[in-house]
This record gives C-alpha cells, structure tokens and sequence, in this order.
C-alpha cells in the first residue's frame, strides 16, 4: 500500500514540476558527456618532440638568407632542453611543534573541461655549442656575419661556434 501511493505522490509531483525535471535531467545529462580531447596536429607533435630540431631548421633558412652564404646546415648542441615552470600556491601552517608547508600547482580549466597548470613562464633551451656548415665559408665577412647571428639567437660564445666550408 505504501509503495501505491509512494508512487502517486511522486507522478503528483513530476508532473507539477515536469519542466524543471527535464532541466535537471538533460543537466545531468550533459554532465555524463565525455568532453571533447584536443586533437593535435602532426606540426605541433613534431616541435613538441623535435624542437631543436625546429630550430635548427629555422636557422638554416635565415642563414642561407645572408649575402654570400649559399647552402646552410646547422647542427645545435644542446646543454638542456627547454623547461616549463608551473605557477604554485604556498600554504604554511605553524603549530607549537613544526611548521608546515603545503605546495600546490594552479590549474586552470578551459572550455571542454580539461584541467591544465598554469603556466608561469617556459626557460628556452640552453645549448653548449654550434657547427654551421656553408658555401660561402671562405669569405670572412660572411663567416662573420653567420658568427654573430647564430651567437645572437642562441646566447653562445663565438667561441662555441664553428662555421664550416660546405663541400
């Protein structure tokens, strides 16, 4: 008997309520949804897992742009690869006994909730040395000028690099 009339007060009240428990269904819903995973291009693994090598590219093309230089290859040697610093949050508790800290990363969510931390800064890669090979290695100018642009964009020494004649 109970459960009769459990039930006719519950369909009272579906349908006294009718477009509120529709809204609180397609909710709950939408919340059951898996959310969309970001899809990355062949581009984007390529520099994740090759980034010196992006560079290097890169540098080929610029430095096959000077007067006199020709063909480039370039080849980096590198010290450490580059790093992402994460931001944190510090919690410190003191007790009569000890003191306590906690250390957090902050996450942000985007728009298919997917959580990520946030980002306070990405330190380039450091590298240990250069060998530019090119056509115009024989002129001093052009020698000079590939010197200082490679020592330029990389930070190293003119002593740590060494630009070759191609054959």
């Amino acid at each position: 008997m109970d459960l009769k009339k459990l039930s006719g007060t519950v369909t009272t009240y579906i349908k006294k309520y009718k477009y509120a428990v529709l809204v609180l269904f397609l909710g709950l819903a939408l919340m059951l949804l898996p959310g969309k995973k970001e899809q990355k291009t062949q581009i984007q693994k390529e520099e994740e897992t090759n980034q010196p090598v992006c560079v290097q590219q890169q540098l080929e093309q610029l430095l096959s742009q000077v007067q006199g230089a020709g063909d480039v290859k370039v080849l980096l040697c590198e010290k450490s690869g580059s790093e992402t610093v994460y931001q944190t949050d510090e919690d410190l508790s003191v007790s009569e006994n000890s003191t306590t800290t906690k250390i957090d990363t902050v996450t942000v969510t985007d728009g298919q909730r997917v959580q990520s931390g946030l980002i306070r800064q990405v330190n380039p890669a450091t590298y240990s040395g250069a060998l530019i090979l090119c056509q115009g290695a024989e002129d001093l100018g052009v020698k000079l000028a590939i010197t200082e642009a490679v020592s330029k964009l990389t930070g190293l020494g003119a002593d740590k690099i060494a630009v070759l004649k191609m054959k």
